[in-house]
Formats: C-alpha cells, structure tokens, sequence
C-alpha cells in the first residue's frame, strides 16, 4: 500500500492549503511561517526520503549525529511568539479534517496503546474518529527544547543564521533561557523535564511561553517509517488475528 503515496511536505500558518509551502526536506534551509501567533522556522528530516519534490536528498546529516542514527524522522523549529502563551495551552500534535482509519496499518491501535505507556503517557486523542487526532502538552511531548534569549528586531538575522549552521537541537538554554529554567525547576535532562511536565498541573500553569523569546525544539523518533507507512517498537511484534 505504501507504493501507492507519495509524501509532500508543507507547512503554513491556517490549515488552508493555499497559504502553505513546500517544505525543503533534508536541507539546511527551513521554511519560514508567520501568522499573528507566532514567527517560527520548520525544518523537516526524513531517512531514506522518497516523497516530493523528487530531487530531494533521501537522507541529512542529521542522521549521522550520534544521538540520532537510529531515528527515522526528525520535524524541529524555531519558535518566537508574539504573544504570550500559558503552558498548558500550547499542544502539539496532528488532525485530520477527514477519516483515516482505512489508511492506518495493522496493529496501530496496539501500537498507540504501546506508546502511550512506554513514551508519552500525556498524549490522547481519537485516530479512528470521522476527524481524527492525536495530542499532548508541547512541553511533555516535545523531544527537545531549547530556551533561548528575548530578542529585538536588529538579533533576528543572527537567530536565522544560527538556525541553519546547527542541523541538531540539544536541550538546555542559553543567553539567559538557561535562567528561566533553572528558576522554574525545570530539570537539565530532556527525558526528566518530559516526565516532570506530566507531574504536578502547576508545573504547566506556571510556564509561560514569552512574547519574543526564542525557543527552539526538536521531535524525532525511530518507531513511524513513511516509506513502509508502518510503525516498529524493539522487541515488540504485534500480531493481528483474525
């Protein structure tokens, strides 16, 4: 079934296809989006990359980065609010404005209940629904996140700059981002401060994800492959019956 679809990236601000770009998968050039929310540089790395446009490079660097050789997909971004945003407002994840049960592969549901509890417990939602989707707090489901420095306009074309020289995204903070995290409580480690956001509801009430500020985040993971349209988890085969 996979050999029937070819996969294209885009990206836009509304879910209007018509404001939307194709994104440049396995390159150092993100795709710029701005709306009234937000400012934010999307980059997109996909192993073994088969989709549109066809002369895009089936693999990155990315890859090849010690933390990453075993991951099949990377989406990161940079992220500057023009407003500020509570922590427990913010989500990240996906929908659909049409059913895609019949397009699911065998066993997913098994496989989400998998995730659910061995990856991220915070996330939920409804694949198999006529509008399907599936959700967590960023601050929990996000791989890595990066705090940056609130920024004026004449720093901007350094954070661009930046952006495309640094492929990987490491969790931490700087120029005053490390601050902000250490006073909040917020651990160093990316899989603590995941566990530590699905604690106590405070923890997210008392984020705040400031107007102007940078924050830089990276999600990944080794189990979702788009060219098989299926999904692997080590030691795990599930088995369909009937």
């Amino acid at each position: 079934m996979a050999d029937d679809y070819l996969l294209r990236v885009t990206a836009g601000p509304s879910y209007d296809s018509s404001t939307h770009q194709i994104v440049s998968v396995n390159t150092s050039t993100p795709s710029k989006i701005t709306s009234a929310l937000c400012t934010a540089k999307i980059s997109v790395h996909i192993q073994n990359y088969r989709g549109l446009p066809h002369n895009s490079p089936s693999t990155s660097t990315y890859f090849a980065h010690p933390q990453h050789v075993h991951d099949q997909y990377s989406i990161s971004f940079t992220l500057i609010p023009h407003k500020s945003i509570s922590g427990k407002s913010l989500l990240f994840g996906n929908d659909f404005d049409y059913p895609i049960r019949d397009r699911l592969p065998p066993g997913f549901s098994t496989a989400l209940r998998i995730f659910k509890w061995a990856i991220d417990p915070g996330i939920d939602g409804d694949v198999y629904a006529d509008k399907p989707y599936l959700y967590g707090n960023a601050l929990s489901s996000l791989n890595v996140l990066r705090v940056g420095p609130k920024i004026d306009g004449n720093a901007k074309t350094a954070v661009s700059a930046r952006q495309q020289e640094e492929q990987v995204i490491e969790e931490g903070g700087y120029e005053g981002g490390d601050k902000l995290r250490e006073d909040l409580g917020v651990p160093e480690d990316a899989a603590a401060r995941m566990k530590w956001f699905l604690g106590e509801q405070d923890r997210l009430e008392r984020w705040v994800w400031e107007e102007g500020r940078i924050y830089e985040a990276d999600f990944f993971n080794p189990y979702l492959d788009f060219n098989s349209k299926g999904h692997s988890f080590p030691n795990i085969r599930p088995q369909v019956v009937g």
